[in-house]
Order: structure tokens, then C-alpha cells, then sequence
């Protein structure tokens, strides 16, 4: 049985200890800073496998060096991302299976954020960690890549079973939100998803998870076929056309500058 307890690290990130709860062992997703992880780990009494980062960003690596001085455990990688993860073991590809005790993740590859960005799922548990390419209503700026590469990476995600729970890399949600209801006002899901994170903020709790339904019900950059969104659109840049990819694109120039 999985349990997954987000850590809060930094201004706005999260990272995640991933536990099998049959077997105590534990992997760390997206470790930025470590004493809020080790005090964690600690305190559940668990043996830490492995640290899964998402992508080589500092604000999702910089807590490695720090984390390996305590606990020596397999750090991962995209292929060719090696030099960028700090303490890498090893390196995955697209499909490979990482265990952790009796739990498997499955890394799917999502660049456009960033060349090496990965996804770590478990299909048996319905779960998926997806770093900065899905956040709860948005998704990662296109550091690396472009936007038809974000809009596949995206769909990637949006083809797991409806129930799989998202946990994303920032507690963005709420502006996030704020934007998506400027395209899609009338959108009664995307009001009462507002209204649910407006309640859990004000109690200083975290947004995620998500889940694949809601953000496909919800996510501005998983909207790019919804008439009203394409009209709001419109009414900013009239000589905006129908491909899909413009449409997209136009969604990430709008919220670079929310």
C-alpha cells in the first residue's frame, strides 16, 4: 500500500516521501532542502531506497548532496542527464520500473520544461508524480523545449486513468486558478475546483493531489479545444487561429505574464 506525505520545501515547492507501507522502505521525490525530509523520515521510521528527482532544477536537486552525507541510496536520472542530477546512479529510460519495497514506479519521459523531465507513476496505485510539466490548473514554462513538445509531454499525462492522483512540484495552484477562470469563466468545474483550494489555502493546507479527470476538466493548458477559451482568446488576439498548438501556445505567452 502506498502512502505519499507532501513535504513543503523552500518558498512554494513540494517534495514527496513516497512510502510502501507493507515493507517501511521509502523513495524521496524532488528533494530541494533536507532537513524538512530527514525530520520526516525520522519521524515515520522508514529506510529511504532511493531519491527520484524530476528534472535537474536546483529547487528539485538541492537538497541531494546534503541527503547523501546521511543516507547512501540510488539516485536517478534521465538518460544523458546525469552530470545535471547531483549524485546520480543511475540512469532510466522511458519505461524502466524503479522499485521501492513492493511499490513500482514507472518513469515516463515529459520534457519541455526541461530536456531530462520525467514523471514518476504507479499504475498499481493510481498515482503519478509530475514535477513542473503538470501542476494543479497549469503547467511548467518551456525552458527546454517548445510548446507542440509541452502539448505531447501534457497528453502523456492526460491518456492515465481519470482516477490517477496528481502530485505536482509547486503549490501554484490557487493563481493558477485565478488565470484559468479569466479564459474559462462559465466553467462551473473549474469554479468549484476554485472554491475547494480557496478553502484548503485558508487552512494552510497543500492543493494536491489532483487528479487526471479534474485537470482535464479544470487545466487551461489541457482546455486548448474549449470554445469558450478559444472565444476569450479571440478577444485578445483576433488573428489567432485554429491549430492547436497556437492555441497552447497563446495559453503559456498569456499566464508567462499573469
Amino acid at each position: 500500500m502506498i502512502e505519499v506525505v507532501p513535504i513543503p520545501q523552500l518558498r512554494d515547492n513540494y517534495a514527496y516521501l513516497v512510502i510502501d507501507s507493507d515493507t517501511k522502505k521509502a523513495g524521496v521525490i524532488d528533494c530541494a532542502e533536507v532537513a524538512p525530509v530527514l525530520a520526516e523520515i525520522d519521524r515515520r521510521q522508514v529506510e529511504v531506497v532511493a531519491l527520484l528527482p524530476t528534472h535537474h532544477h536546483y529547487d528539485h536537486v538541492g537538497g541531494h548532496e546534503d541527503f547523501l552525507r546521511v543516507h547512501r541510496v540510488e539516485v536517478f536520472a534521465y538518460a544523458g542527464q546525469r552530470q545535471r542530477i547531483p549524485g546520480c546512479t543511475r540512469e532510466v529510460q522511458e519505461g524502466d520500473e524503479i522499485p521501492i519495497g513492493h511499490l513500482v514506479a514507472r518513469v515516463i519521459f515529459i520534457p519541455a520544461h526541461t530536456t531530462g523531465h520525467v514523471a514518476y507513476y504507479f499504475p498499481e496505485e493510481h498515482v503519478v508524480f509530475t514535477g513542473d510539466t503538470l501542476f494543479v490548473a497549469g503547467c511548467g514554462r518551456l525552458f527546454e523545449g517548445d510548446a507542440a513538445t509541452m502539448m505531447a509531454s501534457l497528453q502523456k499525462l492526460a491518456s492515465l486513468p481519470d482516477e490517477t492522483q496528481v502530485y505536482c512540484g509547486h503549490e501554484y495552484s490557487q493563481k493558477n486558478l485565478e488565470f484559468a477562470l479569466q479564459l474559462e469563466p462559465h466553467n462551473a468545474a473549474l469554479r468549484q475546483k476554485y472554491e475547494r483550494v480557496l478553502a484548503l489555502r485558508a487552512q494552510g493546507l497543500p492543493t494536491v493531489p489532483s487528479t487526471i479527470a479534474e485537470e482535464k476538466a479544470t487545466n487551461p493548458f489541457l482546455r486548448w479545444h474549449s470554445a469558450e477559451l478559444q472565444a476569450n482568446l479571440r478577444r485578445i488576439d483576433p488573428n489567432l487561429g485554429n491549430d492547436p498548438v497556437e492555441i497552447f501556445a497563446k495559453v503559456r505567452a498569456l499566464k508567462d505574464t499573469f
